[in-house]
């Protein structure tokens, strides 16, 4: 497979050019320069997936569950197949290193073959009834079509959360991709199409997200929404969506704590949470970013921290020597720029990093500020970029509730050798997902999701395809 200079739409089981040849560019962050573009819908192509997805749904709830879980297999199968060529798509769009390109694709196969067997084991009930002559039971089956709308940080795993819940519970879908990284994502749908999902059930669109939403989501065709993204667009799809009472997934923005308890074991810490920090230049939505660490603790854990930051590798994601890529855009260099220089600023310590590294490309330095005062800005906002914020504490009561006072609540970490440390924290951390001693998030089987400001549903675990399916109740008597 070789790099197209142009990715299409995919409606109704064909690639085609959005009506009227509008393109946008597709742009290298390791270089700044062109390397392809992508197909913009029109209205015209949003209304032909529109009518596919419905015409997609009347085959797919039909096919039995256990077609759709051999095909999925088969889907996940190609991927795993055609992994290399892929993974060199998505690190010249996205810019992360070849290898954690491939990490996300060994992945997003695992998750096709987890959604393929949840989708066998969608039971009903059977209700004990109060008259021996009364049969009373419940079905479950798929919404309808779903519109699911994805980012640009894991091209592939934000869309196959999505997809693979759809298709397993019997759903047609329309993915919006990220027009940044278009490409791997075509390729995503590429393998179901080669693994036999019929025309319409599986659609791809690009475009200008604002226009394309506020058209998808209040569509009468589209009955269910999955968004991945920003908590203030996602307040606002989501207020659409309750608008006509669509059913919705949020999984939204974090600001995820570290609690570093003075009993931890400093050098797993470390080595653990700074390689997690850094993994995609920190544009992660469960990237830990506010280092909450005991006084005992402090100096050492900065100290090392820095040390491990100052001497990352950055540099073209295609270099196998790279550890750290560029940012995937360039708005996202001024936007650090200004959280760091703000929290500098307002007494904050820079141990290491701080700046754009050349002129070509979006490159940025590993970044360590420590004693960060509250009233700084990138304490209260998301950074999403490969900026870490080491802060001390003195009691585990501070500790939570700093971790607590945000009003994001996705992920959230902690390390300490105290089994009742650990189960107060498991107790009243307000985060969707909590993982101590050992990084344990995103697997397939366990669920993905946040509460408060951060969204709700989830997209990971045995929880993740009852969005996308409907329960209804049957009684008969006689």
């Amino acid at each position: 497979m070789t790099r197209n200079t142009e990715t299409l739409l995919f409606i109704d089981g064909q690639w085609r050019a959005g009506t009227g040849g509008r393109v946008i560019p597709v742009i290298n962050p390791a270089t700044g320069r062109q390397i392809g573009t992508v197909a913009h819908a029109a209205r015209e192509d949003l209304d032909a997936a529109l009518a596919a997805a419905e015409r997609g749904f009347r085959i797919w709830k039909d096919t039995a569950a256990f077609e759709r879980g051999k095909l999925m297999r088969r889907a996940a199968s190609l991927l795993r197949e055609r992994a290399d060529d892929i993974a060199v798509l998505m690190t010249l769009e996205n810019g992360k290193p070849l290898a954690q390109s491939k990490v996300e694709i060994a992945g997003a196969a695992d998750v096709i073959d987890w959604f393929a067997g949840e989708g066998q084991r969608s039971y009903g009930q059977v209700i004990p009834s109060r008259a021996p002559d009364v049969l009373q039971f419940t079905v479950k089956g798929p919404v309808g079509p779903v519109a699911a709308f994805t980012p640009w940080n894991f091209p592939l795993n934000q869309v196959v959360r999505k997809l693979s819940a759809a298709l397993a519970a019997g759903c047609s879908i329309i993915v919006k991709a990220p027009e940044e990284t278009p490409a791997s994502p075509s390729e995503l749908i590429r393998v179901f199409q080669d693994a036999g999902v019929p025309a319409g059930v599986v659609n791809l669109v690009y475009g200008i997200p604002a226009e394309i939403s506020e058209y998808l989501i209040p569509h009468p065709v589209i009955r269910k929404i999955s968004f991945t993204g920003s908590t203030p667009v996602g307040k606002q799809l989501a207020a659409l969506a309750g608008l006509h009472m669509k059913r919705a997934t949020m999984e939204l923005g974090g600001h995820a704590p570290v609690i570093v308890a003075g009993d931890a074991d400093l050098d797993l810490a470390v080595s653990q949470i700074a390689m997690h920090k850094f993994r995609n230049a920190g544009q992660v939505c469960v990237s830990p970013t506010r280092f909450l660490v005991h006084d005992d603790l402090h100096a050492a854990f900065t100290e090392k921290f820095t040390d491990y930051a100052a001497k990352l590798k950055v540099g073209d994601g295609m270099d196998p020597a790279t550890e750290m890529g560029p940012l995937s855009n360039e708005r996202r260099v001024p936007a650090l720029e200004a959280l760091i220089n703000d929290a500098v600023e307002k007494g904050a310590r820079l141990t290491t990093g701080g700046r754009r590294i050349g002129n070509e490309g979006w490159f940025f330095e590993p970044t360590v500020l420590a004693d960060a005062p509250l009233s700084a800005r990138i304490m209260n906002e998301e950074p999403f970029g490969p900026v870490a914020v080491i802060n001390r504490f003195s009691t585990i009561d501070e500790a939570i509730a700093e971790a607590n006072r945000l009003p994001f609540g996705l992920a959230s970490y902690a390390y300490t050798s105290d089994t009742a440390t650990a189960t107060r924290l498991g107790n009243e951390i307000e985060a969707g997902m909590l993982t101590i001693n050992h990084l344990g998030l995103a697997l397939p089987e366990t669920p993905f999701g946040g509460m408060k400001d951060s969204g709700y549903g989830t997209e990971g675990g045995s929880e993740a395809i009852e969005a996308y399916l409907e329960t209804r109740f049957v009684t008969r008597k006689g």
